[in-house]
């Protein structure tokens, strides 16, 4: 019984310590933090538009072997691509 007893309180605990996410950051309703930390008013509702059609362009084949496809990333000479940004070699 005395272990039974343990683990309700355990439990009780445990469930006591969790609350609600606080999605404004401690700023209160209506507002959220900005880049700096400070509190900023939100601005009015978000209205999504239905979006446009994207289409991917397409690899252009030359006539011959020549395979001309369009560049993606370009990092100046001396740097490289790597984890999401130029970076140097």
């Amino acid at each position: 019984m005395k272990y039974l007893f343990a683990a309700a309180v355990l439990v009780t605990t445990a469930f006591a310590g969790i609350s609600a996410a606080d999605a404004a950051g401690g700023c209160g309703p209506g507002w959220h933090r900005g880049p700096y930390g400070g509190c900023v008013r939100n601005r009015g509702p978000v209205v999504v538009a239905p979006g446009a059609v994207v289409v991917e362009r397409p690899v252009v084949v030359a006539p011959g072997p020549v395979v001309v496809a369009p560049r993606v990333r370009a990092c100046p000479y001396g740097f490289a691509w790597r984890y999401g940004r130029c970076r140097p070699i």
